[in-house]
């Protein structure tokens, strides 16, 4: 994702590199410590800038959470996208992209904790963060019944019930496993809800 810089001006590729690595150690510190016991100087030690290097990109602490709910919902719906493309049905596809979203919350267990900050925080990005995933969803949805590959019904009632098991799954099996990769039998088991919510065989 190309970055903007405070003000506006497009970031090169250097300074997107920076850019992500002030969000990266953003994302451990807020996870961590949580937004009001955050401090810029505490992120910018772990993303080894000095503090005015952050303020070429960020114009403060609440600007940066916000930016790193975006950048986070940027990146969990790219990882379930790219695992989803190759699928040769609408099933197989949401199988690849739970499994990609399982090991997406396995890499970065602060994304629970972030998003429910956000919800006092920055409340508008967390619902941003939401309708990004389920529009998304909605429109593969609604295109997998249009091409009669499911059967008809409402897609973004059920974009928004896939996006709920996904994210509980994650959160009991991956978050409270310490970050394991979610055993076989769960993921097996998730892949038949998912079927019965398609309204398709296995």
């Amino acid at each position: 994702m190309t970055g903007i810089a405070d003000g506006g001006r497009r970031l090169g590729a250097k300074g997107n590199r920076t850019r992500q690595r002030i969000l990266n150690a953003a994302e451990n510190v807020f996870a961590e410590l949580g937004y009001h016991d955050a401090s810029i100087v505490k992120i910018t030690e772990a993303a080894g800038v000095a503090q005015g290097t952050f303020y070429i990109y960020f114009a403060g602490k609440r600007e940066l959470f916000e930016e790193l709910v975006a950048d986070l919902n940027h990146r969990v719906r790219r990882a379930m996208t790219e695992a989803a493309e190759p699928g040769d049905s609408r099933l197989a596809a949401e199988r690849a992209g739970f499994a990609a979203y399982f090991a997406f919350v396995a890499e970065h267990p602060g994304l629970y904790r972030i998003m429910r900050q956000a919800e006092f925080v920055a409340p508008q990005q967390l619902r941003q963060h939401y309708d990004r995933i389920v529009s998304g969803y909605t429109e593969r949805l609604r295109a997998a019944m249009d091409a009669g590959e499911i059967p008809p019904g409402e897609p973004e009632l059920m974009a928004w019930a896939l996006m709920g098991l996904g994210e509980m799954v994650g959160m009991r099996w991956v978050l409270w496993h310490d970050n394991k990769p979610v055993p076989e039998d769960v993921l097996t088991g998730t892949s038949s809800v998912v079927a019965r919510i398609l309204g398709v065989q296995e």
